[in-house]
Parts: structure tokens; sequence; C-alpha cells
């Protein structure tokens, strides 16, 4: 059930969009996007263009998963490939990644729209996002002439969004939060595409046990699983055929983090209140 505090941001979020006259959506195919995305179908029909950045950053089923969702919508969509690789301060991995991949993102987003006739970019933010160390965040904020973050200004959280997605049918609105896989890798080390294809397949041999979030850390030769408290015994349970997946995607050691699934576990070692650079 809706309360009446979460259709009131809506009918806000729609007034807003309604005035934006036309967008492209920065579209992963997630809860935030998806209902986003549908917000803006609702509100401004075919003037709506859905992206999503495919690289060796995101998850193998994402892609697959974002088409399927924009042809349920009815939205127009595109795949187009993304180009952080080729930025060697992201490939060195700092802290303040995000950043430098955001702004490559909304960057190329922006002069689509442009070159397209699309009067904004949005992206799918939420007002719980402002107390997460979101480095990317600040990408936006350089962009903001030309990039909007329509929920964060309609006071949408997470709560509000998985409870109209799921009065409007949407099928992500209880999904798990799917995250760059970049983010599985401490910072410092070195990102490469064959890295994080290591780390995706780790993570695929391990998704059939569990039900909620899921994350195979990067340590080298170890691959340490998170899951959530109550996902550990089926973990264990399947222990002997999860080790031997995971120790055939390269990793030599498999860890389980009795501590759980945390997440942005990786962000504990750094000082979350650095500006970024």
């Amino acid at each position: 059930m809706v309360s009446t505090d979460t259709r009131k941001k809506y009918e806000k979020l729609q007034a807003i969009l309604s005035s934006m006259g036309s967008v492209v959506v920065g579209f992963s195919g997630g809860v935030d996007s998806t209902f986003l995305t549908c917000a803006a179908h609702q509100a401004l029909g075919n003037k709506v263009l859905a992206v999503t950045a495919v690289s060796a950053t995101l998850p193998g089923s994402e892609a697959a998963d974002a088409t399927a969702m924009a042809e349920f919508i009815g939205v127009e969509h595109r795949l187009v490939n993304s180009t952080e690789f080729e930025d060697q301060k992201f490939v060195d991995n700092p802290p303040e990644r995000c950043y430098y991949c955001k702004k490559i993102r909304f960057t190329a987003l922006v002069n689509l729209a442009k070159a397209e006739g699309y009067q904004w970019v949005i992206d799918g933010g939420n007002v719980d996002d402002l107390g997460d160390y979101r480095p990317g965040m600040k990408a936006l904020e350089e962009l903001s002439d030309a990039v909007r973050s329509p929920m964060i200004e309609a006071g949408l959280n997470k709560a509000d969004i998985r409870a109209l997605s799921k009065e409007f049918g949407l099928q992500t609105w209880n999904k798990q939060s799917a995250a760059c896989l970049a983010s599985r890798v401490p910072y410092g080390v070195r990102l490469t595409p064959h890295l994080l294809a290591q780390i995706d397949a780790a993570e695929a041999a391990v998704a059939p046990y569990v039900q909620g979030s899921l994350r195979v850390r990067y340590h080298g030769d170890v691959a340490r699983i998170e899951v959530g408290l109550d996902e550990i015994p089926s973990v264990l349970a399947h222990r002997e055929e999860i080790v031997r997946a995971i120790k055939d995607t390269g990793f030599s050691y498999v860890t389980l983090d009795l501590g759980g699934y945390e997440m942005g576990s990786l962000n504990d070692v750094i000082d979350t209140d650095e500006e970024v650079k």
C-alpha cells in the first residue's frame, strides 16, 4: 500500500518531469532507474530515451534485464559502449573512481541529448544516496546545467520507489542492488576487464544458492563472499560446488564473510569526508 506522503512525492515527480519537456535517462535496469524511466514515460510519452552504458563494469545479466524492462515500459532504449577504461584515472581505481566514471558517462549522455534535441539528461539518484559515500554525485553537480536528479528533487527515497514500483507492476520493485563490478575491488588495485569478468563469473557461481544480496569481493588470490546473514546456511550447504566453481574462475582461495553483506564495505578503509579533488 502506497502512503499518502509517498503519493504526494510521486505527484511532485510527475510535475518536475512534465516541466522538462524531453529527457534522456541514464538507465541501468535497476530499481531506481527503472522506476524513473517508467515515471518519465508516464509524464512525457515518447519524449523519453533510455540509455544503458555497456562496459566490463556491468554484471553480465544486467544489459539483458535493462532491455527487457525498457520493452515492458514501452520506452525507446539504446545500449551504448562506455569508455571509462580509456581513462587512466579510472583504471587506477582511486577512492574517487566513481567520479571519473560518472563524469565520462554523463558527459556522453549530455552530448547525445544535445545532438538529438532532448532538453535534459536525468539520473536515478534518490535521497538515500545523499547519506552514502558517492563521489559520482560530484560529477552530476558539475553537469547540473544539463543533468538533473528529479527523484531527489521530489524527495523520494528507496522505500518510496520500491512501493511505487510494486504498485506499477515493475518486476524490479524487490530487485537487489547489482552495483558496478568495480565496487568489488579494493581501491588502488588496477582495474581490467579480465579482473571484472572473473568477479562476475564468481558471483554467478554463488547466485543460484542465494535469494538476496550477493557480492564476491576481490582480494588478489582470495574471493570473499558476502551474503545476508540468513543466506549463510545455504552457502555452507553448497560449499563444495561453490568453492570448485569459484576456483575455476581463477581464484586460489574462497572465504565467506561471517559479518554478512554490507553495502560499500570496501569504503570502510577510506576517509569518506575527503573531497574529490
